[in-house]
């Protein structure tokens, strides 16, 4: 007789289509979990990496919303759930928008506040109470060292990371009695398109004492290891992934 297949669980990784969220989005599908892989303006991305992920043998589908637009992660999330609850929500969005502070202008202070921050609470406000029904969850949000030192030129992007820290810290002890854990990866300076004009390979050896870059599959492990059974005791965390950075 043939046992039932156990539905697979659900993970919705915001930002998915870069390449740290794509590097989440292949670890959590080898893991086991049906993943949905967002994307704001790089749809055709999500959608690409969505069809790899089923040509490796995994399940995965898209979604395409704005973080920061509140009636439309409304909208799409119910969509969403209509299937069952989210149990992995990765909040990977965030933007640069870099520049000195009193040079800096309000739209690129908000801008930066509205993916990071006002995205985490639009996205995860709405997937909580399932999450609570099932009494099983994990949320992990993807921060940056930047929280934690501080940076030169993005007093906005350190600002709406740190932010994340303390309401992570805060909805872990909201959660904890529900077998939900709450927390943060931070990750320091990543292989990426956007890190390589940034970064050259003399500052990075001068700014990391591992002399090298991490790649978004350091990333993506911690993300896996923080969303499975295994770290069912890890909650209220922020943890670093940079090379010693810190």
């Amino acid at each position: 007789m043939n046992t039932p297949e156990k539905p697979r669980r659900k993970a919705l990784v915001t930002g998915g289509s870069g390449a740290i969220g794509a590097a989440i989005c292949r670890r959590l599908a080898a893991d086991g979990l049906h993943v949905l892989v967002h994307a704001n303006r790089q749809a055709a991305a999500a959608q690409a990496l969505c069809e790899q992920l089923r040509d490796s043998g995994a399940t995965a589908d898209w979604v395409q919303f704005d973080v920061t637009d509140g009636e439309a992660c409304q909208r799409a999330l119910e969509a969403v759930l209509a299937d069952g609850p989210v149990q992995v929500l990765v909040n990977n969005a965030g933007i640069h928008d870099d520049a000195a502070f009193p040079g800096m202008s309000a739209l690129q202070w908000h801008r930066v506040i509205d993916v990071s921050l006002h995205g985490f609470f639009n996205v995860t406000q709405p997937l909580s109470m399932p999450m609570v029904r099932s009494r099983w969850g994990r949320i992990i949000s993807v921060s940056s060292v930047a929280a934690l030192t501080g940076n030169r030129g993005q007093t906005n992007y350190a600002a709406a990371k740190a932010g994340l820290h303390a309401a992570s810290k805060s909805l872990a002890q909201e959660l904890a009695s529900r077998h939900i854990t709450v927390n943060v990866v931070a990750p320091g300076i990543i292989e990426s398109e956007m890190s390589a004009g940034v970064f050259d390979p003399e500052t990075i050896a001068r700014l990391v004492p591992m002399k090298r870059a991490g790649s978004p599959d350091d990333v993506a492990h911690l993300v896996g290891f923080l969303a499975s059974e295994q770290a069912r005791y890890i909650t209220g965390q922020v943890i670093s992934v940079n090379g010693g950075m810190v």
